[in-house]
């Protein structure tokens, strides 16, 4: 995206131009000194009106230059004053001719000062320049850009597929404006996706549920005074910190607003608290899991009541996980409620409730699975998919409720094998062509359809290369020109790697990839090799 346009700015724009400070200096008053008084008998008679002065000439107020008047005569108090003669006019002139000498000291620094008496003084600020053109509206992207060619994305992929140690590599590429496959190797072999996985499980949940919809933990009032029970509704993301302080999962319930609740709700002693874990049925670790992803922080037993995913500490991502997450959600309730023991229990038919908590709603838990790569909602939100289809809640029931929305809504899942939501299981089983297709629908240019709009926020819950989530690490060494461009889900397994996302071409055209890789070399360099494969179709004009 271009730079936005620095604004230019003039200083002194709201200032007030106040006028400038003129000092004048006035000649000091001349010193007349006072005849003394003379008798009435010897008093001059009273001197006539003195004649009108005329007019300055033309200049004035630069320099007059005149005769200058001869000195008055010295007179001291014990000396008689002059007789009368025809210069008794004197002192008018005298003061006349002060006067029109400061008038025109006034007129010359008027001359040289200019501002003070000027109703408009001269603008001591240059006008501000107009501001740079900006066009703040944002084009969406469409299929407007100019269309890729097959040839064109061969030979843009030809250079990092010679060099990175990705073989065997099976990938599609496909542009979701036309749905035109521009390069596929293998498509319909079905390989190991790992947690692009997901991306079936995300698709189903968005198709299938009320994008709305919250899950729940609830307290109920039991059959016996003082018990309890607390009623696991599928949601995982439980807090047990205060209210305010963050964990994994963005904006979750807390377990403190729940005691809050049954507290006020409940003034008497509690004395027993149950737990029903109900909700869901079947074993709570999938065919192929490794035991040891339990201890080593990937995934917990699947209950329908859990604090933080399982999770010993509930601000770190990949940590110890709990064998028995459902009873230690009991036992830190009944902790907070002064209960010795908790045990296991059903909780009665129509019971009162208590007190409630909920989750946020489903498109977000989409998103903190994909951004997190969080098994244990992948595994939830399958489940979820299962009640809301009739079937049941178990990695099974999970498993086929996903398949059968997938292949209702037109996608084709011929040679998919999967047994688990999270994709933690190698026997899973996934060709690339599909989660391409199901890119490729999340991404149509028309939200018109009602399954690209259902499906759209599988696209805004993608990491970003380099930003977010599971890419904020990647694209720093390899495949550089895709951060920020590139958005992807990402896969990995023990020789298992792969990732299937989104990019915008240098031409404006949004491109649908998903490449999958058994290579057993390096995985960090497996990984690059397959952010070079994504970058290489961002600097695709083709």
């Amino acid at each position: 995206m271009p730079d936005e346009p620095s604004w230019p700015t003039v200083d002194g724009d709201d200032a007030r131009h106040e006028p400038p400070t003129v000092q004048v200096r006035r000649p000091d008053p001349p010193t007349v000194r006072i005849p003394a008084p003379v008798p009435p008998e010897r008093r001059p008679p009273a001197p006539e009106p003195a004649a009108p002065q005329p007019p300055p000439p033309a200049g004035a107020g630069k320099e007059i230059k005149s005769e200058p008047e001869p000195a008055p005569e010295p007179i001291t108090e014990r000396e008689e004053p002059a007789p009368p003669t025809r210069r008794r006019k004197r002192p008018f002139v005298l003061a006349a001719a002060v006067l029109l000498v400061l008038a025109l000291a006034g007129a010359a620094v008027v001359g040289t000062q200019r501002g003070w008496f000027d109703r408009t003084p001269a603008a001591t600020t240059a006008a501000p320049a107009p501001p740079a053109p900006v066009t703040m509206a944002v084009r969406g992207v469409g299929p407007d850009g100019e269309r890729p060619t097959p040839a064109g994305v061969r030979s843009a992929l030809a250079g990092p597929l010679a060099d990175g140690p990705l073989a065997p590599l099976t990938g599609t590429v496909i542009d979701p404006a036309n749905r035109q496959v521009l390069w596929n190797q293998g498509e319909t072999t079905p390989a190991t996706p790992a947690s692009t996985t997901k991306i079936l499980v995300a698709a189903a949940a968005l198709l299938v549920l009320d994008h709305t919809d919250q899950l729940s933990t609830k307290v109920v009032r039991g059959t016996q005074p003082g018990t309890v029970v607390l009623v696991g509704g599928g949601d995982p993301t439980l807090s047990p910190l205060p209210v305010g302080q963050p964990t994994v999962y963005p904006n979750a319930p807390t377990l403190d607003d729940l005691v809050a609740q049954v507290k006020a709700a409940s003034p008497g002693q509690v004395t027993q608290v149950l737990y029903d874990a109900s909700r869901y049925t079947g074993p709570g670790m999938a065919p192929g899991w490794d035991p040891a992803d339990v201890p080593n922080g990937y995934i917990s037993p699947i209950q329908p009541l859990m604090l933080s995913g399982g999770r010993s500490d509930p601000t770190f991502l990949d940590i110890r996980r709990t064998e028995t997450p459902a009873a230690d959600t009991a036992t830190a309730l009944a902790q907070r409620l002064g209960v010795p023991s908790v045990a296991a229990g059903a909780a009665p038919e129509g019971a009162e409730v208590l007190g409630e908590v909920r989750s946020v709603p489903v498109d977000q838990l989409v998103e903190n699975m994909m951004q997190l790569s969080d098994n244990v909602l992948g595994e939830t939100l399958s489940r979820e998919v299962a009640i809301a289809r009739g079937a049941e809640p178990s990695f099974a029931g999970g498993a086929q409720a996903v398949r059968d929305v997938l292949v209702e809504n037109g996608f084709d899942l011929t040679g998919a094998t999967f047994v688990d939501g999270s994709g933690l299981s190698p026997n899973n089983k996934l060709p690339s062509r599909l989660l391409a297709d199901l890119l490729a629908a999340a991404a149509g240019p028309d939200t018109a359809d009602p399954k690209t709009a259902k499906l759209r926020p599988v696209l805004t819950a993608l990491p970003v290369a380099g930003g977010s989530g599971t890419l904020a690490g990647r694209f720093t060494e390899q495949g550089t020109g895709g951060r920020g461009w590139v958005r992807g889900k990402t896969g990995t397994l023990t020789s298992v790697n792969s990732l299937a996302g989104v990019v915008l071409d240098t031409d404006g055209r949004l491109l649908v990839f998903a490449f999958m890789s058994l290579s057993n070399q390096n995985t960090l360099g497996v990984r690059g090799g397959l952010d070079e494969l994504a970058a290489a179709l961002r600097t695709c004009g083709c």
